[in-house]
């Protein structure tokens, strides 16, 4: 299944399912597996590991080294799972010794000239929309959607089930379940379309819905907007991830809107 005008280095492993289409040049130390798809023109380099049933398209670019002048060419990788696809002139470069890798998730879709830094980790179910461009060491969890032309701060967090709109300039952490517009960055509700999508009841959203009025709509700061959802809220899984992913944050989280 590969094609006499695609170079494939001896030492890469390639799944026999594998479609190597022409003109693909895959160096060594790469491994990709059953059922992937490469298309004409894409570059898998030095340390990609890629996974079942991936369609990758012509011009992409994976596992290049990191834009970092601290790299010193260790050996790190970069991983994308299962049933990825990745358009057109996406890069995703790998690891530095920080974390020794940069993650894709299963199940996402990295749409064309969207840009993966060194040491990122992406969930599963993630899509990242046209020209996103993601800085090193960013976190997106499990179910993220960026719209297109967001540009992602390195060490910034992006929690699960959120939304974020096109265009957007992300400088600080996203909390879960949120949508994310305006500039600057700015809470815009919770992602009610999205998790009625993905089975959430309308008795969990309102939950939700009334955490996030406690944290921005009640006039407190994080800490006691935090301690007033452990005393009014009862204990979800919901509930606690958002009180854990706020707490973690390093960079700090979006703010409200305010009118201006």
């Amino acid at each position: 299944m590969i094609q006499p005008l695609a170079y494939v280095h001896p030492e890469a492993k390639i799944a026999k399912t594998a479609v190597i289409e022409p003109f693909v040049t895959v160096h060594k130390n790469v491994v990709i597996g059953e059922g992937t798809w490469i298309g004409s023109n894409v570059t898998i380099m030095e340390g990609a590991r890629i996974g079942k049933n991936c369609r990758i398209f012509p011009g992409a670019v994976i596992a290049a080294i990191p834009q970092d002048l601290k790299f010193e060419d260790e050996d790190s990788v970069a991983i994308i799972g299962d049933n990825v696809t990745i358009r057109e002139c996406v890069t995703v470069n790998r690891g530095t010794s920080a974390t020794g890798k940069t993650m894709v998730g299963d199940n996402c879709l990295l749409m064309a000239y969207s840009h993966v830094a060194h040491d990122c980790i992406i969930g599963n179910n993630v899509i990242l929309a046209n020209s996103v461009q993601l800085a090193g060491h960013v976190e997106v969890n499990d179910w993220a959607i960026l719209g297109g032309m967001c540009a992602v701060h390195q060490f910034a967090k992006i929690g699960q089930h959120v939304i974020v709109s096109g265009g957007s300039l992300v400088r600080k952490d996203v909390p879960p379940f949120t949508k994310a517009a305006r500039e600057p960055l700015s809470y815009a509700g919770v992602n009610s379309i999205g998790l009625r999508r993905r089975g959430f009841s309308s008795e969990k959203i309102n939950e939700i819905q009334e955490i996030y009025r406690l944290i921005y709509l009640r006039g407190m700061n994080n800490n006691q907007a935090l301690a007033h959802v452990e005393a009014e809220m009862p204990a979800t899984k919901e509930r606690d991830d958002i009180l854990s992913f706020i707490r973690a944050s390093d960079r700090g989280i979006m703010k409200g809107f305010l009118n201006r």
